[in-house]
């Protein structure tokens, strides 16, 4: 097993069960295969949960949105005290969540946050504002409190948790070779896999990761196979010189290695980071438990999107939480055919726009829950 690196889990209760608060990070390490079953306890019940070698391998069936539940939430909503439609996407997000969680009225009681940091040998080609060493500091200001993330979790009461991967270990520079190898990628998105608790209803994904935008850009661009120019923003806050260099780069790196990615593992081995693969593996988890997920901005619907390899219909249980500037989220977001939450302005990551936009969500399932019907509350309908 690999050593057990440092990490920080917040507002999570310590249990005897030592992976369930332990989260083995030395990932480049790691020489075991994962176990087609992993068996791990919550309280004193056993439960089994498939790997993702399995689910990659085709062998595990995805649950599908329930229309049942869905058609009744929705028929439920056309009885409360306003004209239908009135409150637009609002509504839609109460019946997609019942849909999901197989209930006429759905619930959030436990919202969970996921923020996974990797760092990216690209780094070295100069394609970012900062220096790597932000990822492991910024990871120690999550720690503190300190982060934009911080706020918004404390106000909407989310359950955070911030999950450094072998931040000593960079990937391998993905415009000479691959950034990663298949096992340790695997690797990675098993522990994203494991991360995901099953008493959540509501996941929200983000990452933390100086580079990540020109890993998530050469992904989006080979998998979509669109150009490079028209892709590539400026993340960080790049100027004109430098952000010629990141498309450079970008483009030798697709040059390298093509654009015809099979699964999803291997366009996330060369082009990815282990944060990356992390996200599609809790994805993956929450679609297996019927956890509807939130995804940050670019560079975690990049990550998302990969899977779309596997099957093309694997985000049906996710929603975009807002649009990035990045210009490649729009081209992304196009394919996929999701309609982001928010559209603010927003390109800082770390999770921050899905925990936004969860207080949408949440106030969706208060209005559909709490308010009353027009045979409740005596107040006649439309003629």
């Amino acid at each position: 097993m690999a050593k057990n690196n440092s990490f920080w889990l917040s507002n999570r209760k310590t249990t005897s069960f030592k992976l369930k608060v332990t989260l083995f990070t030395d990932v480049r390490k790691c020489k075991e295969k994962y176990l087609t079953l992993l068996k791990k306890f919550e309280g004193s019940v056993m439960v089994e949960v498939k790997s993702v070698e399995a689910f990659l391998r085709g062998d595990i069936s995805m649950p599908q949105f329930d229309d049942y539940f869905a058609n009744q939430a929705k028929d439920y909503q056309n009885k409360l005290t306003k004209p239908q439609g009135s409150l637009g996407r609002v509504e839609d997000f109460a019946i997609w969540m019942a849909g999901w969680q197989k209930k006429i009225n759905p619930t959030i009681d436990n919202t969970h946050c996921l923020i996974y940091a990797g760092n990216h040998g690209v780094a070295t080609q100069g394609v970012s504002a900062y220096p790597s060493d932000v990822t492991a500091q910024m990871v120690e200001n999550f720690k503190r409190g300190g982060a934009a993330i911080n706020q918004i979790c404390k106000l909407a009461n989310i359950q955070l948790s911030v999950i450094p991967i072998d931040l000593e270990y960079p990937t391998r520079d993905f415009s000479k070779e691959a950034a990663m190898g298949l096992e340790e990628t695997i690797a990675a998105m098993q522990l994203g896999f494991d991360s995901v608790n099953q008493d959540c209803d509501l996941l929200l994904l983000g990452e933390m990761g100086i580079s990540n935008t020109t890993a998530a850009t050469a992904i989006a661009c080979a998998l979509f196979k669109q150009p490079v120019e028209a892709w590539t923003g400026i993340g960080t806050g790049l100027d004109e010189k430098r952000l010629a260099n990141k498309i450079s780069v970008i483009k030798s790196a697709i040059e390298l290695h093509g654009q015809n990615f099979k699964c999803p593992e291997s366009i996330l081995a060369t082009l990815g980071g282990r944060e990356l693969a992390a996200i599609a593996g809790s994805i993956i988890a929450a679609r297996l438990l019927r956890i509807p997920v939130l995804l940050d901005g670019f560079i975690c619907t990049s990550a998302a999107a990969t899977l779309t390899i596997f099957d093309n219909k694997i985000l049906d249980h996710c929603l975009v939480s807002h649009l990035s500037t990045e210009p490649g989220h729009y081209g992304i977001l196009s394919y996929l055919n999701k309609k982001p939450i928010l559209d603010l302005n927003l390109r800082l990551g770390e999770g921050s726009g899905a925990a936004i936009a969860s207080l949408i969500i949440k106030s969706s399932l208060a209005i559909h829950n709490g308010m009353a019907t027009f045979n409740e509350a005596g107040v006649s309908q439309k003629n």
